[in-house]
């Protein structure tokens, strides 16, 4: 080989792990600079859920939810290394996002190569900062990708050899997925349905194939067995059951039941699936356009066919996963990220080995390529990601939620009460209660299911009334605003009412928060009679006597 040749296929690699390193530091510099963005409900939820475990309170026993618990553990270990802070809570997302990060290179790379590798790894990166997917929020979702892809990676070394400890684990990472966030049940069946495929590709016996399921199929349920076990010595079974099936099974069904009844068309369902697609990819279309075109090369391609068609069953359970209740919340589609970048690490892979043997400037042509679809997010966001501050970004990505609020109405609460205090927030703001550092009145951190046509709803608000009034709380958070309710035509409000007559009978105005475009007013011992814009606000009320 010719001296300037050599040099050509030295600089290739150089230049790949370069632009690699560029972006890798630039979504670090991201995460980084917006460590202190305010936790939003579904944070503020776990990060208050963990403060608990921490304190020795098992889950569901004073915070209930639908979730499985595994994200309330995840944050709890996250903030015994970090922190109770907000920043404590970031650093360990992005921890859990660089991990996944290389993990998907090396997926890349144990189904191509290193390009394939490095354009899945840095494609991942970008995508799973947007603020269209909510990226920069510690989701569930973020700690269902990580072993979920560690468990896939497992899964095609295991299918390689009678290495039943690899398929065990493989399982085993999948079933903890499944323990942070329902959905995640759907990479089960995934890997099942490829061990088989692959065990009879490779002519296996059949009871090396049965043998090779029943380890890897032990290992999934391993998790969630050992969660319940764990449940049940702490006395709180039932509220799991109750909270995790029963009330999640029907939440689950809802939209289904409207689809089914006609009072949502099946057309109108399918627009709105389109549309919270189109939101999710966002400014990130080139590079979902260039997993398409890798889905398509690769299954041309009879040497990567078999596995762009493993990818393709992985995008289409993450599919699953994310059309679950049909509610196709923003944050869902982080679990499609690890199959579209390793997709574009497919296209990326094939338009490079296609220019094998071109001169230098040509064979770069990939790199720019993914280079220009990877700066392309970073552009568009450019004000989020470089200029506003946290509390900017938080108004920007959530225009009519009380997140930045939060933190000094939990301030104001802390200062005046003390740690055996009890607080109650009639609406969804579970992360006042973690930056408070005081308990809960009640179960009931989030209101929505209590404005649902769910047969439990009318049940879930006695019991709500009838905790916060036995534990009598020092004081009140009342939160009239839409989004921390979630109110529709049909909702029995008859809590509202209740509310309303209870503070009157038992509490005194004490703080009064009035959220308006031009700012927050904020009055604490001194409320008003009258402001002259009303929208969004929130009181509180301290406990007479």
């Amino acid at each position: 080989m010719p001296a300037k040749s050599r040099n050509q296929e030295r600089v290739l690699p150089i230049a790949w792990w370069l632009v690699a390193a560029v972006v890798f530091g630039l979504v670090i510099a991201i995460r980084i600079r917006l460590l202190g963005i305010p936790l939003e409900r579904d944070e503020g939820e776990y990060a208050y859920a963990g403060q608990l475990i921490l304190q020795g309170v098992p889950p569901y026993t004073l915070a209930y939810n639908m979730k499985f618990p595994g994200t309330y553990a995840a944050y709890a270990a996250i903030m015994s290394v970090f922190g109770q802070t907000i920043n404590g809570i970031h650093l360990g997302l992005l921890l859990v996002n660089g991990i996944t990060v290389v993990l998907i290179f090396f997926l890349g790379r144990r189904l191509a190569n290193s390009i394939v590798g490095l354009a899945a790894g840095t494609s991942y990166a970008v995508l799973s900062v947007s603020p269209t997917v909510l990226g920069l929020a510690g989701h569930a979702t973020h700690f269902v990708v990580l072993p979920v892809v560690a468990g896939t990676l497992l899964l095609l070394d295991g299918s390689d050899r009678n290495a039943y400890g690899r398929l065990f684990a493989s399982g085993l990472l999948l079933g903890v997925g499944v323990v942070m966030k329902q959905p995640a049940f759907f990479f089960i069946p995934f890997g099942l349905i490829y061990l088989v495929w692959s065990d009879l590709h490779r002519r296996r016996a059949l009871k090396e194939i049965l043998l090779r399921n029943l380890v890897f199929g032990i290992g999934a349920v391993a998790p969630l067995g050992v969660t319940c076990l764990i449940l049940w010595r702490a006395g709180v079974l039932d509220k799991f059951w109750f909270w995790t099936v029963s009330y999640a099974g029907r939440y689950g069904s809802l939209l289904l039941d409207e689809i089914e009844s006609g009072r949502w068309p099946l057309s109108q369902a399918a627009r709105f699936f389109a549309r919270s697609t189109v939101e999710a990819i966002g400014a990130g279309w080139m590079l979902w356009a260039l997993a398409g075109l890798g889905l398509i090369a690769g299954l041309l391609d009879k040497k990567s066919r078999a596995g762009t068609g493993f990818l393709m069953g992985l995008l289409l359970f993450s599919a699953l996963a994310v059309s679950q209740g049909l509610y196709f919340r923003p944050h869902y589609f982080i679990m499609t990220l690890p199959a579209v970048s390793l997709l574009v690490g497919v296209a990326i892979g094939k338009l490079s080995d296609f220019l094998t043997g071109r001169v230098i400037a040509v064979r770069l042509v990939p790199l720019f390529l993914l280079g220009l679809a990877l700066s392309m997010p970073m552009v568009l966001n450019e004000r989020i990601f470089f200029r506003a501050s946290p509390v900017d970004v938080s108004r920007i990505v959530y225009p009519e939620s009380p997140f930045v609020e939060s933190i000094r109405i939990a301030d104001y609460l802390r200062e005046h009460s003390s740690p055996n205090d009890t607080i109650a927030v009639l609406g969804s703001e579970p992360q006042i209660y973690f930056y408070s550092h005081r308990r809960s009145a009640t179960g009931y951190i989030y209101t929505y299911g209590l404005m649902e046509s769910q047969k439990y709803a009318s049940r879930m608000q006695e019991e709500m009334i009838r905790e916060i009034e036995h534990a009598s709380p020092k004081y009140l958070v009342s939160v009239p605003m839409f989004d921390s309710w979630l109110w529709r035509p049909g909702s029995d409000q008859s809590i509202l009412t209740w509310a309303n007559e209870y503070a009157a009978k038992n509490y005194a105005a004490a703080g009064f928060v009035n959220i308006t475009p031009a700012g927050t007013d904020y009055y604490f011992e001194n409320v008003p009679p009258k402001v002259e814009s009303l929208k969004n606000y929130i009181l509180i009320y301290k406990r007479n006597g």
